[in-house]
């Protein structure tokens, strides 16, 4: 698809109306009573606490990987920003939780509230206000992206209701949920200039990911869609830019799409480092900057001093910075959030220690800091089962499951322990023994780490087999004087690791360099195999590997998929080896080559010093889309097919899909949104004589913390006494960037998650399933939708279910609701969700490729 620019124009930045009260539904952020409740908070601050509640104090500045400042006056806490999307990162007494990709593979949407709520409860114990996850983006565009195991697969549609219902549980115990990383973030190569100059790339600017408006709605934003229909309380913004706007100061994607069409009622968090300027910032839509300085551990600030500033010259109007305030205590009200009952935070992301300095950048403070807070509760046996079901079993050739074999010899590096200790290697950063999580801020420390070698040890005592294992990929001589023994099944454990960018594993900077084993795991395979008729694969990777080889080879009789599992790993994998509870499908595509993706990382700048453009040309046609478009149904194209397309999963049973019906739900005619927004209101007042706004009279200064008030009460940049204080002139912004005046709404918006109607039920669709074997198990039945005309892609994902153990014999009901949304795209001129005239069609079947009913749309 052509590449469109989007403007990144400053849109105007007033959306405060979406705080007033309105028809009440469960999705609204604030209604009535909270609405008075934020109304009133906020009324009484004065500009400097303000800005103290957007501003961070600064990297390490105070026990979390982000602190805003206090308001001492009102007994507000320092409100605790803490990593991340797989648990709490730097924390101790705390749970490991399977990947998010690992998480999408089981299909579930109460295995994902389930663990929303899980990790949420473990956040509120600990003292943490926001959590920093779940993550949507990347969307796994790239097949080598670093953090695609993050998010939750590479689908838009399965990662919109795997986002929403983590949201759900997240904030159903009292943390607000921050969807990261908004938007088009789909590599770690340049997405920030430091870290791309610190490997030789003389780049002066980030990378841009250049979107269409079109593929930006019908992908890359649509699981945010999702997480604000959900009333998620906060999204972070990403390093990298949008058609050359940074994504933490692009107006067309924070005002324009998030908080005017999609009505997004919370506050946008920058991710750490990735504020640019001042103003503009604030223009365009920014609420709160974390971790607060320029640079870490300069003392500087965009905001802090600069922004009161700011707000005092007129710069930036008095209702910016209120609806700032506004919508970063709405979502901490919402959530049941209590001045009185905010739990201090009990843990120390700089030290294990149990006494250090509180303030560690400036070794200020000596105090306890880490209270040894359990919060695990029995999160174990949800880490067990989710990471269990989200285990797919990718070949079987009747070896599965296991049942009291004589002999097993479990072979490989990848099934025991790293010797330095689960935690040895700071935030994960290397690849020793088995990998159970990504590398990056996106992890957490283990409390402990059940390796498959372990586990499987145990079931092998348990049923009288002889286990031995050799852990290690190169001691050969070993290896072979076991495989040539007599009765022998064989496990080999191979993997692959990936993460954020800042962390290079044998020169694989955040993203994969290729889509081979590491350390030497395809040849170990191979040789594994050569002498054992009955080997079993298992991978632990975060996204594909190439399999072409592995699956074709008649000795290998199972690939077991085990993804990133958390600290249950061998617990979990051996539920699955030995029948204990049902798989999961697949969340994206295993290609036979890395070409066969049609798509790749930028690896090299493409732009001279300037920064590199990656021009998203694929379009909608990433991952299946793109295997269907390049092989589904056309002649010789058998070779262009995927080795286990996007959805696949083997059962522990077989199943028969028939009766399709499709019934007419809805026919009520589309209204877009009209009529105009109300005026930004203001709340509270404030002196706008600059020398009420020094230092207090004795204040200790802390180094290097960031503070609201202002070096000297003098005028203009003297003022700030900050090195980062720009230009802040009001010609500097785009006409309109900062008017107050009534707005017209956007037509697809009107609502958290926009248009309401785009929720109508438009058809429903049933069929029947029957297990036909002799297994009670899960199916995880799945409907995809053609939208019909030119450019479109064969087909998208638009319903599944997993539905529990269904018993030999018996049938059950797949039921799907496809929504206006479900069955629309959209129209970049008239901007918004169109069903068009073109015919549409449905499938439903176990895959994106064993789709065994059919049928028209009428």
């Amino acid at each position: 698809m052509m590449y469109k620019p989007m403007t990144s124009a400053a849109e105007p930045c007033y959306i405060l109306q979406i705080f007033f009260p309105m028809p009440s539904t469960l999705h609204h952020l604030v209604v009535n009573k909270s609405w008075n409740q934020v109304v009133a908070f906020v009324s009484q601050l004065t500009l400097t606490e303000k800005v103290n509640i957007t501003t961070g104090v600064g990297w390490m500045g105070e026990k979390c990987v982000g602190n805003t400042g206090s308001i001492p006056r009102l007994g507000v806490k320092s409100l605790c920003m803490q990593d991340g999307p797989l648990g709490l990162r730097f924390s101790d007494y705390n749970s490991a939780f399977p990947v998010g990709v690992t998480a999408g593979a089981t299909w579930s949407r109460h295995l994902w509230r389930d663990r929303g709520a899980a990790m949420g409860a473990e956040a509120r114990d600990k003292g943490v206000d926001v959590l920093l996850g779940p993550a949507s983006g990347p969307l796994g565009r790239l097949s080598k992206g670093g953090r695609i195991a993050e998010a939750f697969g590479a689908d838009p549609y399965l990662q919109g209701l795997a986002l929403a219902n983590t949201v759900t549980g997240i904030q159903s115990n009292g943390v607000v949920a921050c969807a990261k990383h908004y938007i088009a973030n789909e590599q770690e190569h340049f997405r920030q200039v430091g870290e791309s100059v610190g490997r030789g790339f003389d780049i002066s600017e980030s990378l841009s990911s250049n979107v269409n408006d079109k593929v930006m709605h019908e992908y890359y934003s649509w699981p945010f869609q999702d997480a604000v229909k959900a009333g998620v309380g906060a999204i972070m913004c990403s390093y990298n830019q949008i058609n050359n706007s940074y994504g933490c100061q692009n107006s067309k994607m924070l005002n324009g799409i998030l908080k005017d069409e999609y009505s997004f009622q919370g506050f946008v968090m920058s991710d750490w480092q990735a504020q640019h300027s001042g103003v503009s910032n604030a223009a365009a839509g920014l609420d709160m900057t974390m971790p607060g300085d320029t640079l870490f551990n300069t003392g500087h600030s965009y905001w802090g001093g600069n922004l009161t500033l700011a707000v005092l010259n007129g710069t930036v109007p008095a209702y910016r910075i209120d609806d700032m305030a506004m919508r970063i205590m709405a979502s901490l009200f919402k959530v049941g959030w209590t001045v009185q009952g905010a739990k201090e935070t009990n843990f120390f992301s700089w030290s294990r220690l149990q006494f250090d300095y509180r303030q560690a950048a400036a070794k200020e403070n000596y105090e306890q800091v880490n209270f040894g807070v359990d919060v695990r509760a029995n999160h174990a046996n949800h880490i067990r089962e989710s990471a269990a079901k989200g285990t797919v079993i990718l070949k079987n050739n009747g070896i599965l499951p296991l049942n009291k074999p004589k002999f097993i010899a479990a072979i490989g590096e990848d099934a025991g322990a790293n010797p330095k200790g689960p935690n040895g290697c700071p935030d994960r950063n290397c690849n020793d023994g088995t990998n159970a999580m990504v590398y990056g801020s996106g992890t957490s420390n283990y409390p402990y780490l059940i390796t498959p070698d372990s586990a499987l040890q145990q079931q092998a005592i348990k049923d009288g087999t002889r286990y031995e294992s050799v852990l290690s990929n190169y001691l050969w001589p070993s290896v072979h004087d076991l495989l040539v023994q007599p009765n022998v099944t064989a496990i080999v454990f191979a993997n692959t690791a990936a993460g954020e960018g800042y962390i290079n594993i044998g020169g694989n900077t955040g993203d994969r360099n290729n889509l081979t084993l590491w350390k030497n795991g395809d040849d170990l395979i191979k040789n594994v195999s050569a002498l054992c008729s009955n080997t079993i694969v298992v991978l632990h990777t975060g996204g594909p590997v190439l399999l072409d080889a592995i699956s074709k080879n008649p000795n290998v009789s199972a690939i077991v998929w085990a993804g990133e599992p958390g600290q249950e790993s061998g617990n979990s994998l051996t539920d699955i080896l030995y029948g204990k509870t049902s798989p999961g499908r697949s969340p994206f595509t295993w290609g036979a080559t890395e070409e066969s993706y049609g798509n790749n990382v930028l690896y090299k700048p493409n732009n001279g010093k300037g920064a590199p453009q990656d021009n998203f040309e694929d379009g909608a046609f990433f991952d299946y889309r793109y295997f269907d478009k390049q092989s589904d149904g056309k002649p010789g194209s058998d070779q262009k097919a995927p080795v286990y397309e996007f959805g696949f999963g083997l059962s522990w049973s077989t199943f028969k899909y028939s009766d399709l019906k499709v019934v007419k739900k809805n026919d009520r005619p589309y209204q877009p949104t009209t009529g105009l927004t109300i005026a930004a209101p203001t709340f509270g007042n404030f002196s706008t004589d600059i020398k009420d706004y020094g230092f207090p009279k004795g204040f200790r200064y802390i180094y290097q913390f960031i503070y609201p008030w202002l070096n000297t009460t003098t005028s203009g940049r003297e003022a700030s006494g900050d090195s980062s204080y720009g230009k802040t002139a009001k010609e500097f912004l785009p006409p309109h960037a900062i008017d107050s005046n009534p707005q017209p709404k956007h037509p697809a918006g009107g609502e958290p998650g926009g248009n309401r109607q785009l929720y109508d039920v438009i058809y429903e669709v049933t069929a029947t399933i029957t297990n036909t074997g002799n297994t009670m198990t899960d199916e995880v039945p799945q409907l995809y939708v053609s939208h019909g005309g030119d450019g479109e892609p064969v087909r998208v994902l638009r319903g599944f279910d997993r539905i529990e153990r269904i018993a030999p014999g018996a049938s059950v009901t797949f039921r799907a609701e496809l929504t206006r949304r479900d069955i629309s795209n959209w129209d970049s001129k008239a901007q918004n969700w169109v069903v068009t005239s073109a015919p549409k069609t449905i499938w439903v079947g176990s895959s994106s490729r064993n789709l065994p009913l059919t049928a028209k749309l009428q």
